[in-house]
């Protein structure tokens, strides 16, 4: 027979796991099929129209069209990959998460300018996308300097 003293570890564990759960919204489990292209993202990219707003770290597209112009570069050096989850976010919801820019070149009534893709396109174009943005970052982490007194 278990005793109170015995249980307790597994009321602890149980209890642990159960907080770590931060219900329907959260991130926990997200991941996109690994099928992405980023070639066919490119094609893509193009396709949406994302090109005539965002440049694109060390691509060579036609310069965005959309005035005013948005700051928004996509790609680049990075100090932490930013995760499949963010990236779909920002395109079928670009509101949740603003870019750290200056509010007023990137929203319109406090929304962003980027419209959302839910209706846009499909969930391959969005899988491809996201590989082709991933493929145009590159994380250099920062190297902590020494202190000199």
């Amino acid at each position: 027979m278990f005793r109170v003293t015995q249980l307790l570890p597994i009321i602890v564990l149980l209890s642990g796991t159960v907080a770590c759960q931060s219900g329907r919204h959260s991130s926990a489990g997200f991941r996109l099929p690994v099928n992405g292209d980023a070639d066919r993202g490119k094609v893509a990219f193009v396709q949406l129209g994302c090109n005539q707003c965002h440049e694109v770290s060390g691509m060579e597209f036609p310069k965005p069209t959309v005035q005013p112009p948005v700051p928004v570069v996509l790609g680049g050096v990075v100090p932490s990959e930013p995760t499949d989850g963010y990236l779909v976010t920002s395109i079928i919801n670009p509101s949740y998460a603003l870019a750290p820019y200056p509010r007023d070149a990137i929203t319109v009534g406090g929304k962003s300018r980027m419209p959302d893709y839910n209706g846009r396109m499909t969930v391959q174009q969005l899988v491809d996308t996201v590989a082709f943005l991933q493929s145009r970052y590159k994380v250099e982490r920062p190297t902590a300097r020494p202190a000199y007194f």
